[in-house]
């Protein structure tokens, strides 16, 4: 059953996130990725009074979520319905111009993996949806549903690095000439009976890429990250610092390549010369962290 109680998300990495932020009290501080609230709770008892969070998310029902969680911190934060990688506008509406840091988690929150209405998992049925703004006109529905075999083909592998992309593609518009794909349950079911036996005793769940391909395409979340990185530079002060969690290889060769042209130019300095990951224990106490990776970066010119 969906619980949207705060308790159960736990944010990842939060030790690792405080600890490079280099949190201080009275800064201005933008959460890019609100979800829940949980890093944000933690920026808002550090930074006191004085300081100012600035909380973006493109999810409304998190958010909604995420403000009654923080409503004691209400003086000093402030929430916008909005995607990241318009925070040059988003801080200029608000008479923001620069700020001492901010942090990106971009991995998918458990609020929206449990709800099955949202369409992201396929634990349960529900709606093939996957839009983490629900007022954003394409779903997952629309892409699987109405893409050529080529064009879910190039999602699948370019998304998903999915080894079956061609054979999921045909199968997928096999299957919707006799009826739509209309659930998660549905497009599970077709993905796992397009792998060759064997691959599908596999410790990820076959249908895993897949899913992690719909969403991005959806979501345009690799687009928004290339953009969005690159607005975030302009809005820090001279040594602010980014924080950036990524969840997978795509995500993480983004931001790997980006630090690395600003290290090279001089503006920045690394912090992370590999990406951090979670420690054993939090895996263990939350498996979602399992493939977190942690980058991080300072202005220095």
């Amino acid at each position: 059953m969906f619980n949207s109680n705060k308790d159960a998300h736990i944010p990842v990495m939060l030790n690792e996130v405080l600890t490079y932020l280099a949190l201080k009290s009275g800064g201005v501080y933008v959460d890019g990725t609100l979800g829940m609230g949980g890093h944000s709770e933690a920026i808002l008892e550090r930074i006191g009074s004085s300081g100012r969070l600035i909380a973006l998310d493109r999810d409304a029902q998190s958010m909604a979520l995420a403000k009654e969680r923080l409503d004691c911190y209400k003086q000093h934060s402030t929430f916008v319905h909005d995607n990241f990688k318009n925070i040059e506008s988003i801080l200029k509406d608000i008479g923001v111009n620069y700020v001492d840091g901010i942090l990106l988690d971009l991995g998918i929150s458990s609020f929206q993996l449990d709800n099955p209405q949202r369409g992201f998992s396929f634990r349960e049925d529900g709606p093939l949806d996957m839009r983490m703004d629900q007022e954003s006109h394409v779903s997952a529905f629309d892409l699987v549903n109405s893409l050529s075999e080529k064009e879910l083909s190039s999602i699948l592998k370019d998304y998903g690095e999915e080894r079956w992309h061609h054979r999921i593609a045909r199968s997928l518009v096999t299957q919707r000439v006799l009826e739509p794909i209309r659930t998660t349950q549905e497009l599970e079911r077709i993905v796992v009976k397009s792998m060759p036996y064997g691959r599908k005793r596999t410790r990820i769940h076959p249908a895993t890429r897949t899913f992690q391909a719909f969403r991005i395409a959806v979501n345009r979340e690799l687009d928004s990250l290339e953009d969005g990185i690159k607005k975030c530079a302009n809005c820090l002060k001279m040594n602010g610092r980014l924080v950036i969690i990524s969840f997978h290889s795509l995500e993480d060769r983004i931001v790997k390549k980006t630090f690395k042209e600003w290290v090279k130019s001089g503006a920045f300095k690394e912090l992370t010369k590999k990406p951090i990951s979670s420690t054993e224990a939090e895996t263990k106490n939350n498996p979602r962290a399992r493939s977190a990776r942690l980058r991080a970066v300072e202005k220095i010119l």
